[in-house]
């Protein structure tokens, strides 16, 4: 059996055959149609070749078998013959039977349809046969060739912050077409690609359902009226281990009960709707997403390509199953019955975490897929996804470097019960390295500093009545704590708080006024700060 990871040699068109030159060939006959293909050479001079034909073959004779005196009728006959076993072209060789052609021979091909092609003399039958080998090899070099840079376009891609898209967006530009991610019920995740019409999505989206499967409590049961195909079309499915071909009757994935729905159900299904080439993969994570294309055309590599990026997205949309997870639910349900961070944290498996939070690069806001893709870059399936922001835990013991598309900011290691500090330790680092634009700031640890000698509850009372003014406005303390964090600088507090900066120069001069104090005063900033690190 062929490696089905490598695509088939294809068939080589003839025109490709009549256009070298070494060979001297001429279509003398039939319709000179550039799609007409050929998958192989044969010689037989059987009067009957119907017996021997595979379907696609350039036959080539040289009328050893034509009897003396022989007709339109026999001519008739043997091309009909021909042309019902599928061949694609006939050769008739000149010399040493016949000086020329058989006009009746050439009627018979113009009225049948089928190319006939002149060889001449000095060309032998294996030239010819070794001619279409070198061409099928050389179409098979550039095929695994361009097989093989789609790969690692769509490895490249699926190591982008924005994996998913990416990913589709590779898939559907190798593939000439569009692609499609659907998730668990049938909703369109994302695309990539020119969008085709409404008849073709629609189809698409039938297709997917063949070989989705069914999530428990959802089996479907068979329908009153019979099963319903997909669409208009011929459909074709495969599963591990079968292939199945049906027709509009009797659909692939339509079984008639429960237990066969589950059986049956393939893992790819193909259709063909106006003249576009559709194809719906199941993806390996058993999750009920499905990865969908149309194309106008179908190369002999699509399927392996399809095949590699249906593979990625398996992994990028899957959950990853560990013994962790039993422990991840269980501290959910826990906090959620009314126990403490410190109660769970031993069962998400460490003491001490790390807060990160991470921002896309551009204007994008992060969707479910791409926050994941964020957490497992950093090794943590603890990720929450709060509006342009991605939040991940991530534990102490494994290090946090830089992830490329994304802007981080990383807490100190902190215990449970401090973990709502690290959150404001993260959110801060993250719009000093926005403003600053750094891929990557950590909040440091630092050894005992002048304000850890002021007794803590006096400091505390200390900044509350410094504060005190301007506590009520929540945008004014953290723009003044930003402004004093980037040395009064208006252009990166903008930046950092997403707001014009004159925004800023306002916030700040209404600080200045409701806390009757000189901003420009080192002094002033000094114990300013001081108090900003006590709230």
């Amino acid at each position: 059996m062929p490696d089905p990871a490598v695509p088939p040699t294809p068939p080589v068109p003839l025109d490709a055959l009549l256009a070298r030159a070494d060979l001297g060939l001429r279509r003398i006959a039939g319709p000179a149609d550039p799609a007409v293909v050929v998958h192989w050479a044969h010689t037989s001079e059987m009067a009957d070749p119907y017996p021997y034909l595979l379907g696609g073959e350039l036959l080539l004779s040289a009328g050893v078998h034509v009897p003396d005196g022989a007709g339109a009728g026999y001519f008739d006959a043997y091309v009909s013959r021909i042309v019902a076993a599928g061949g694609a072209a006939l050769g008739f060789g000149v010399a040493p039977v016949h000086d020329t052609v058989p006009g009746a021979l050439v009627e018979a091909c113009e009225m049948h349809g089928l190319p006939l092609v002149e060889v001449p003399p000095r060309t032998t039958f294996s030239a010819v046969a070794r001619a279409l080998w070198q061409l099928m090899a050389q179409a098979r070099t550039a095929e695994l060739r361009r097989v093989t840079e789609a790969q690692q376009s769509l490895a490249t891609a699926a190591a982008r912050p924005d994996p998913v898209p990416s990913v589709l967006q590779q898939l559907a530009r190798r593939l000439g077409g569009h692609a499609v991610l659907y998730g668990p019920e049938g909703t369109r995740l994302a695309g990539a690609g020119p969008e085709p019409d409404e008849e073709v999505r629609t189809a698409l989206a039938k297709l997917a359902e063949v070989v989705r499967p069914p999530s428990p409590g959802h089996l479907r049961t068979p329908s009153p009226e019979g099963p319903r195909p997909p669409s208009a079309g011929h459909t074709r499915a495969s599963s591990p281990g079968h292939r199945v071909g049906s027709g509009p009757d009797a659909p692939a994935g339509s079984p008639g009960d429960l237990h066969a729905d589950l059986a049956a159900r393939p893992s790819s299904a193909s259709d063909t709707v106006a003249g576009v080439r559709l194809v719906a993969h199941a993806l390996g994570n058993g999750e009920g997403f499905v990865l969908g294309t149309a194309a106008p055309q179908r190369d002999a590599g699509d399927h392996t390509i399809a095949s590699v990026a249906a593979v990625l997205l398996s992994l990028l949309t899957g959950e990853r199953h560990s013994g962790s997870g039993a422990g991840r639910s269980s501290a959910l349900v826990r906090l959620l019955l009314g126990a403490a961070p410190a109660e769970v944290a031993p069962l998400l498996g460490g003491d001490r975490w790390r807060v990160v939070h991470g921002r896309p690069d551009g204007r994008a806001a992060p969707d479910p897929v791409t926050a994941s893709a964020l957490g497992a870059a950093l090794g943590s399936s603890l990720v929450d996804m709060a509006g342009e922001v991605v939040r991940v835990l991530v534990p102490d013991g494994r290090a946090v470097e830089r992830v490329p598309g994304w802007t981080l900011g990383v807490s100190a290691a902190a215990a449970p019960r401090d973990w709502p500090a690290a959150d404001t330790q993260a959110a801060r680092a993250l719009a000093r390295a926005r403003a600053i634009r750094a891929p990557l700031l950590r909040h440091g640890d630092r050894p005992t500093a002048l304000t850890d000698l002021v007794p803590p509850a006096e400091a505390d009372a200390h900044a509350r009545a410094l504060l005190a003014p301007i506590e009520q406005s929540p945008a004014l303390v953290d723009t003044l704590r930003t402004w004093l964090s980037l040395h009064g600088s208006w252009d990166r507090t903008a930046v950092a708080l997403d707001v014009h900066r004159n925004t800023v120069r306002q916030r700040i001069a209404r600080c200045a006024a409701l806390l009757d104090a000189d901003l420009d005063d080192p002094d002033v900033r000094m114990e300013l700060w001081f108090a900003l690190r006590r709230t």
